[in-house]
């Protein structure tokens, strides 16, 4: 517990730094989309194939895809359901950032740090299942309610999830390991001294994305996205740990990834169906913090 507590401070220092540097105009916060691209197409992959390395394919594992799935499909009944009379372009807007949460970018560092490869393995395999979520639900409730129409555009939906470079090195990932064939050492290595980068990078990222101001017209809003998104989380999510005490490392992966951030990938669906951009990236900075002081909170609860 010490060790993640000194790992904690480390975070929130690295994160702040990056604050730091976007209000003296050392980096500028549209510096943040390179940095993105290079922990989502980079870092993050050279991460998963390293930890993935010989992962042996576990029950545990595999079921997180399908528990990541059926979380995004309640959350999204949730959120509707709590948001049924707001006006459709707040509903649409509030709606489709319930399901879905910001895994690679936001839990890996942490994950890493508490519980090593084996929570690389396990965050990396919800991932899988939350990735759907995120490209196929969130992107269908957007449009959905952005256009009135239930006309489902698979071909725009799938397109993103078919070119996100981390889905395709987990699908790669999980092949190569069911197949059982090995990657060449150098390859390897040197994706492990690409991969040291992706929690520093992915830490300054989330302080250069942070952002404190915003209307007090958005406050009850706020406040009911919150209640609503980390209700439900945590409620589903503390049933769970308890349902599946005898799976610590599932279990401990459920409570957490239930209350991870938003997914950054919203603020591309506002912007491509002209709902307030703005707004929708106070709602995700406000589910960084709050998520990443529950996961200190719960840190000693979860840990073993």
């Amino acid at each position: 517990m010490e060790g993640f507590q000194q790992q904690f401070i480390i975070s929130v220092f690295i994160i702040l730094l990056g604050y730091l540097f976007k209000r003296i105009k050392i980096l500028k916060e549209s510096d943040g989309q390179t940095i993105a691209r290079i922990v989502f197409n980079i870092t993050l992959p050279a991460l998963v194939i390293v930890t993935f390395d010989q992962m042996e394919i576990t029950f545990s594992l595999m079921s997180l895809i399908l528990i990541a799935i059926l979380f995004g499909l309640i959350s999204a009944v949730i959120g509707i359901f709590a948001f049924r009379f707001e006006e459709p372009n707040i509903k649409g807007m509030a709606a489709m950032m319930v399901p879905g949460v910001n895994v690679g970018l936001f839990a890996f560092p942490l994950v890493e740090a508490i519980w090593g490869k084996e929570g690389i393995q396990h965050f990396g395999m919800f991932d899988v299942g939350n990735s759907v979520i995120v490209f196929g639900l969130c992107f269908f409730i957007a449009g959905y309610y952005a256009k009135g129409t239930s006309k489902f555009y698979w071909r725009e939906a799938l397109s993103p999830l078919l070119r996100s470079i981390p889905f395709l090195t987990y699908m790669f990932v999980v092949v190569i390991n069911i197949l059982d064939i090995h990657l060449p050492n150098f390859f390897l290595d040197t994706a492990g001294i690409i991969s040291a980068a992706n929690m520093p990078l992915s830490l300054l990222l989330l302080g250069l994305y942070l952002n404190f101001s915003f209307e007090k017209s958005w406050v009850p809003l706020i406040g009911k996205y919150l209640l609503v998104k980390y209700g439900g989380g945590l409620a589903i999510g503390f049933f769970l740990f308890w349902l599946l005490s005898d799976y610590p490392m599932l279990a401990n992966t459920i409570l957490i990834g239930f209350i991870l951030p938003s997914s950054t990938t919203v603020v591309v669906y506002a912007i491509r169906y002209k709902y307030n951009t703005r707004m929708v990236g106070t709602l995700v900075n406000m589910t960084i913090i709050v998520s990443f002081i529950l996961i200190w909170l719960l840190a000693s609860f979860v840990t073993y």
